[in-house]
């Protein structure tokens, strides 16, 4: 017996419009232990097709209306027919017909008047090899959903290394792990404010708002590259010292892109690489590395900006979240964008 996939007996839709050939074929159908489907036209057939989801088309070439042939190319157009194999059944034996059935996308040909053991043999062979290739596709299916799952944890894995570099930059510069957690937290609370301003309307989405608490972390990933004793260093640092600190915007750039990931952590990575190359850029063009100004930086740096320094201020002893706000307010229109910094003060009290 034919089975498919849920076990049930695979259907075989005949179509002819002379009813003895309908019910000669029926039976030899009924004997493989099919389930033969019935249609008297090519129009009856496309109907029960939607119904019935037959493993096989019998079809006669020669009917009234659409015939066999036009009934194959509507078939082979439609996404969800096109792999229903197609048997021909027909008094012609002309070649020509012949190859217009197979050019047409029919798997095979029967000449009438039919021999029932020449029926089942093509039939049985057509039902095997259509059932192999459902497993076929089905394995490949399967493939693909663990190919995809490795995938997404290969992708995981090399976040977590991000944020493991981070970390270990972070603590280069001796700032601790809370500071990290800070900033992305009210890089978060500040993108959700400007969310609901009209100045940046249209800017600022959920999926923007999840992606920049996970990439402001990454800000000075490129610390890592820097030595230790600069970024600690307690002396104000010489122009060549300067040049290397200030090279961890670069560094930080290089290492994202460096990472290749799938569709799904694109933004993840672009927004990150924005973010760690243009952080340090003033919005009257007077920061690092490229000089950048007002619209010029992207938005997440802009953000960052606006937090890293509320971060780095608060984190000093002796400084409340009011000084902080008051000593940015002078920076504001020349470190900030004094939009994002206006938002950042209506949302003051819920910075942490």
């Amino acid at each position: 017996m034919y089975e498919n996939k849920n076990t049930e007996k695979a259907k075989i839709l005949i179509v002819d419009d002379v009813e003895m050939n309908r019910l000669v074929l029926e039976e030899i159908i009924a004997n493989l232990g099919a389930e033969p489907v019935l249609a008297e036209s090519g129009e009856q057939a496309l109907e029960l097709i939607g119904k019935y989801h037959p493993q096989l088309v019998l079809t006669d070439i020669s009917m009234p209306g659409m015939d066999g042939y036009e009934l194959c190319r509507i078939l082979k157009k439609d996404e969800r027919t096109r792999n229903i194999p197609i048997i021909f059944i027909s008094a012609y034996d002309d070649p020509h017909d012949i190859i217009e059935g197979f050019k047409l996308g029919g798997e095979d040909y029967i000449t009438k008047p039919f021999m029932a053991e020449v029926v089942k043999a093509r039939v049985g062979v057509r039902l095997r090899l259509h059932e192999a290739n459902r497993e076929l596709m089905e394995m490949n299916r399967r493939l693909q959903i663990s190919v995809n799952e490795q995938l997404r944890q290969m992708e995981l894995e090399k976040k977590n290394i991000l944020y493991a570099m981070a970390n270990i930059s972070a603590q280069n510069a001796d700032y601790e792990k809370k500071y990290v957690d800070r900033l992305g937290r009210n890089c978060r609370l500040l993108a959700q404010g400007m969310q609901l301003s009209p100045a940046f309307e249209g800017q600022v989405s959920d999926s923007f708002i999840d992606t920049i608490e996970l990439a402001a972390p990454l800000c000075d990933i490129g610390n890592i590259g820097i030595p230790k004793e600069l970024l600690r260093k307690k002396e104000a640092l010489t122009k060549e010292e300067a040049a290397i600190v200030q090279n961890h915007t670069n560094i930080g750039a290089k290492l994202l892109r460096d990472i290749h990931v799938n569709s799904d952590y694109n933004d993840f990575i672009r927004i990150s690489m924005e973010i760690a190359q243009h952080h340090h850029e003033n919005w009257d063009g007077s920061g690092y590395p490229a000089g950048l100004s007002k619209t010029e930086i992207p938005l997440g740096a802009q953000i960052v900006s606006v937090i890293e320094r509320y971060c780095t201020l608060t984190e000093q002893e002796n400084c409340s979240k009011e000084e902080a706000l008051e000593e940015m307010s002078s920076e504001s229109g020349v470190r900030f964008n004094p939009e994002i910094f206006k938002i950042c003060r209506k949302i003051s009290r819920q910075l942490c």
